[in-house]
């Protein structure tokens, strides 16, 4: 079947390709086209101007910057840096940390993570759940996966800097980060006050350090 991709707002009215209305993949590859239209996803670049250039990504050979409060760098590879990855169910990202950096807890909602430590020696675990802890110290070499949408941490408990590769199964696999979005989210302070069994000014507190968004 011949289809015409959309360029435009007008062009969305008419017949569009069926990979952008199909969960399953309906071409070899889908290059993202930056800057169109809000869509769940990116729109794909014309086929015939996609060249070799478009699959090679230089951006994960320098280190991130680590000075600041966390002591980590994460410099992601996700389709809106890495424009080949668009529709392939991949995302990539480098993390860097200072000693004793924390990658704090998070989740991610779209996507289970897999990672591979390249320098350096760090703790790190997820909680399932029923609130089972699995975690554990891992060393240069070493993988650690954790699944999708569960509570996760790395912590650099080595003596010098670590590097740390992470691939997820999403172009874009979101991130929610657990002490913004409990006490930078607005949330009411009597919710948290109930939730954790602390004060009010506790709350306020805990809130301060966290911009709201």
């Amino acid at each position: 079947m011949n289809c015409k991709l959309a360029h435009s707002p007008m062009e969305l009215g008419l017949k569009l390709c069926p990979q952008m209305i199909e969960e399953k993949e309906q071409m070899y590859f889908c290059v993202a086209q930056p800057n169109a239209l809000l869509f769940n996803g990116l729109f794909c670049k014309d086929p015939s101007t996609v060249n070799v250039s478009d699959f090679v990504f230089h951006g994960l050979g320098k280190a991130g910057n680590t000075s600041n409060a966390a002591g980590v760098a994460v410099t992601p590879a996700f389709a809106a840096q890495y424009h080949a990855l668009n529709t392939l169910g991949l995302s990539v990202a480098r993390l860097d940390f200072a000693p004793g950096g924390l990658v704090t807890l998070h989740t991610h909602p779209r996507a289970t993570e897999v990672l591979y430590l390249e320098k350096g020696s760090i703790y790190t675990g997820f909680v399932d759940g029923t609130n089972t802890l699995f975690a554990q110290t891992i060393h240069k070499g070493d993988l650690f996966i954790f699944p999708k949408g569960l509570l996760h941490f790395q912590l650099n408990v080595g003596k010098g800097h670590a590097l740390a590769i992470s691939s997820l199964n999403g172009q874009n696999p979101g991130v929610q980060v657990i002490p913004n979005a409990l006490f930078g989210s607005k949330i009411a302070d009597i919710v948290l006050e109930k939730a954790f069994s602390i004060s009010e000014n506790e709350v306020e507190s805990l809130k301060s350090k966290f911009t709201s968004n």
